[in-house]
């Protein structure tokens, strides 16, 4: 996550807890005690298990319940924060925002901090809604709210950006109609972009939902979809042909003390910010040209292998194994070894092996962008 990003996050943990207190009328500072703590983290052990487990909690009105919504402000809330802040990045900055399915506004307000001018919150959980307005009024900015469900007409638009932080993988429960019922309401959404409009979605790095989200992409871009980001492939998604791949974001993040705590108390890690994200242009538009060359967006943490580098990229031509040897390291190449995933880069000079791309000491790695950037250059 960017250092702005992180600071603007660290201003906003105070304000949660105050707005958390004014709505509950509960006494205290800017900080939890270690009473509220543990309070929170036996909410959020009970929130984190009903939407990653069992899922018995997806498309509940969970926040509905006090202490899932405490739970939900103090520890799902920066994280969501912090994805909406690194996908924003690379984007161009909008000026009127619809975030559907909002809760507690994270990424609305990841939006006015990218630069945003008119945010508007759509959530049918009054109290998310009140605490967004809560939280409004702390960091003294404007926001509309509209009370809003799947199955109501959307506030007039058009949007230069619709956002769903989490919400797509909870509609329509997990029946095998549920793929296209959640493509044609995204189909739908899309039809109150403005023509340079985005529709993003973000859901969880977890393999069903992930995976479902790539089944979604499918069905859309069939329709004539174009993705921003991060897709460079125009295809059937090549991550679905085997059913243990599946496609997801990581981003580095500096770790609020808040949610430090907590996951301390709970033993739920987040040292990395891990997510699912899809960028989709406004109906009819084309895709965005890929930068020249053969180009790739690394899918994967390094893999092991003795003596080498080894990255999934994924690119116009599809998804493939990059190697590179150690002992073909250069002053050309020797960025091959520091990538990440998300990064896109730019290859020359290489070699087809078996069923990826060997790298060796004629090959320059040209770094178009860094994970949560985006892609710019011919």
């Amino acid at each position: 996550m960017a250092q702005s990003a992180a600071k603007d996050l660290e201003a906003w943990m105070p304000r949660l807890v105050r707005a958390w207190r004014n709505r509950t009328r509960q006494k205290g500072g800017d900080q939890l005690n270690a009473q509220e703590l543990d309070q929170v983290a036996a909410g959020v052990k009970r929130l984190s298990h009903g939407l990653t487990r069992e899922r018995e909690l997806a498309g509940a009105r969970y926040m509905d319940d006090p202490q899932l919504l405490a739970a939900y402000l103090f520890f799902f809330w920066p994280v969501s924060y912090a994805q909406a802040r690194s996908a924003l990045g690379e984007l161009n900055r909008p000026r009127r925002v619809l975030d559907l399915g909002s809760g507690p506004g994270p990424v609305a307000f990841a939006a006015l901090d990218a630069g945003a001018s008119e945010v508007t919150c759509a959530e049918r959980s009054a109290p998310a809604l009140d605490l967004a307005r809560a939280l409004a009024v702390e960091a003294e900015v404007g926001l509309s709210t509209r009370d809003w469900s799947a199955d109501k007409p959307l506030p007039p638009g058009p949007f230069d950006l619709i956002t769903l932080g989490h919400v797509v993988n909870e509609l329509h429960g997990v029946g095998p109609d549920a793929i296209a019922k959640r493509a044609a309401f995204l189909a739908q959404v899309a039809r109150n972009l403005t023509p340079s409009g985005t529709l993003l979605v973000l859901e969880p790095a977890l393999r069903e939902t992930s995976r479902a989200l790539l089944e979604v992409r499918d069905v859309l871009v069939a329709q004539g979809f174009a993705v921003r980001a991060p897709c460079l492939f125009k295809g059937p998604c090549p991550a679905l042909v085997k059913p243990s791949d599946w496609c997801h974001a990581e981003r580095s993040w500096t770790k609020p003390g808040l949610v430090d705590a907590l996951a301390r108390r709970t033993n739920l890690h987040k040292d990395a910010l891990k997510m699912s994200y899809l960028a989709l242009a406004a109906p009819k538009v084309a895709w965005p040209e890929p930068p020249a060359g053969r180009v790739f967006r690394i899918v994967s943490e390094p893999l092991e292998g003795k003596g080498r580098q080894r990255l999934m990229g994924c690119g116009p031509e599809g998804r493939l194994g990059l190697a590179l040897q150690d002992k073909h390291r250069t002053a050309a190449n020797q960025a091959f070894f520091s990538l990440e995933r998300g990064a896109v880069v730019r290859l020359d000079h290489t070699e087809p092996k078996g069923d990826g791309v060997a790298l060796d000491d004629r090959t320059t790695v040209e770094v178009l962008a860094r994970a949560g950037q985006a892609v710019t250059g011919p």
